[in-house]
């Protein structure tokens, strides 16, 4: 009985080791494998943008007749936005990301859309990330069907999202990291887990992954904030052996009032993760293909609250050193009553599958066709080649 109760005593010691390790570390910080060297020298960046984004107010198509009309109060005056090209500019708090369309390092792709057409988040955003052609046909995401098509053992993905997003589920081997926001742990405490964990094959092998992540979050300023974001993924992507594929997750994005203010406060935080990513990648950002989109767009005019509602169309953005930047690509259906999907939306006229395929197969240099098939099973997408140089 007394053997019994010491085994008992060992086993609670134990999970109360590693409740306590968790909170250490962040209870966000999900270690599932141990870091290593990646196959290839490419990056690729997946940021969501959950809550459906005004694509129609991100890059505006302030020559369309219609559009001043439609949004009235809401509508981005032409002479404030960054003139891209003669239909199209950007909304005037995306300056860095402007800048990089500039140096031919961004490209817009409006009037886009996953093959989801009704209007509820979590339908749209489980086509968005399994690449299914209807909500809950697919279990993993494309994103971690993308990183089992890299050849070679070692960590590949990471998210930096507190649990692992849809997009980064499945058999390939996927970190999380999350800045902490539990009061920093004792010295004693960490020289106590590591010691404890010494002996154990399996246990020690995770715990030396969590504290190297940590590490790495304590390297990049490990703070709150849109910058701290892509300063913390710059850190964890350039490092020779970390991995070659990432998510990021913003939320906030569903403006059905007082749009006009919290649609700029959302774009700037945009650009400033944006900014602080390009300028921490240093000379990895030549090899870096960054993709946004969210899970469908809004309303062509705005509502009686001054927002937008649910829509269908909207705009992704690609950027970074291996884009092929500088322009926007629409095939653009027009705002006018009679061009506007059910009445009411800015119509799809490019699929956003056929994005997603194109820019990750000319990012890792794969079969565009191969990556489409993979990436979107049973769907019929003809990726969109020359994006990504």
């Amino acid at each position: 009985r007394h053997a019994k109760e010491m085994i008992v005593d060992t086993l609670l010691d134990r999970r109360r080791f590693i409740a306590r390790a968790s909170i250490a570390l962040g209870a966000a910080f999900v270690p599932r494998m141990a870091f290593a060297a990646a196959p290839t020298d490419k990056r690729f960046i997946f940021i969501i943008q959950r809550g459906a984004a005004d694509g129609l107010n991100t890059v505006v198509p302030y020559a369309d007749p219609a559009y001043q009309r439609l949004r009235g109060a809401l509508a981005i005056e032409a002479a404030k936005a960054i003139r891209l090209d003669g239909t199209f500019a950007l909304h005037p708090s995306l300056s860095q990301i402007g800048a990089m369309h500039g140096d031919k390092e961004a490209l817009f792709v409006h009037a886009i859309a996953s093959s989801y057409r009704d209007r509820s988040h979590f339908d749209g955003q489980n086509v968005l990330e399994t690449g299914g052609s209807t909500p809950y046909a697919i279990r993993d995401g494309w994103l971690n069907r993308l990183a089992g098509l890299l050849n070679g053992a070692g960590e590949k993905a990471i998210a930096l999202t507190p649990t692992i997003p849809l997009a980064l589920r499945g058999s390939a081997p996927v970190a999380s990291y999350s800045p902490s926001r539990m009061p920093e742990p004792s010295d004693d405490l960490m020289m106590q887990v590591s010691e404890l964990y010494a002996a154990d094959e399996q246990l020690h092998s995770l715990w030396s992954s969590a504290l190297n992540a940590r590490a790495i979050g304590e390297s990049s300023g490990d703070e709150n904030g849109a910058a701290a974001l892509g300063r913390l993924a710059a850190a964890f992507l350039a490092k020779p052996n970390g991995p070659r594929i990432a998510m990021l997750e913003t939320g906030g994005w569903d403006t059905h009032n007082a749009q006009t203010g919290r649609l700029a406060t959302q774009l700037k935080s945009l650009d400033s993760l944006v900014g602080a990513l390009r300028t921490s990648m240093g000379s990895h950002w030549s090899t870096t293909t960054v993709l946004i989109a969210t899970e469908f767009g809004r309303t062509a005019a705005i509502n009686g609250t001054g927002g937008t509602d649910h829509g269908t169309a909207a705009a992704a953005i690609l950027i970074g050193g291996s884009v092929i930047g500088g322009r926007v690509i629409a095939d653009w259906p027009g705002l006018a009553t009679a061009q506007l999907h059910e009445g009411r939306d800015l119509k799809p006229t490019c699929d956003l599958g056929a994005l997603i395929a194109g820019a990750a197969a000319e990012a890792f240099k794969l079969d565009p066709a191969q990556v489409a098939r993979h990436l979107f099973p049973g769907s019929a997408h003809r990726p969109l080649v020359g994006i990504v140089g």
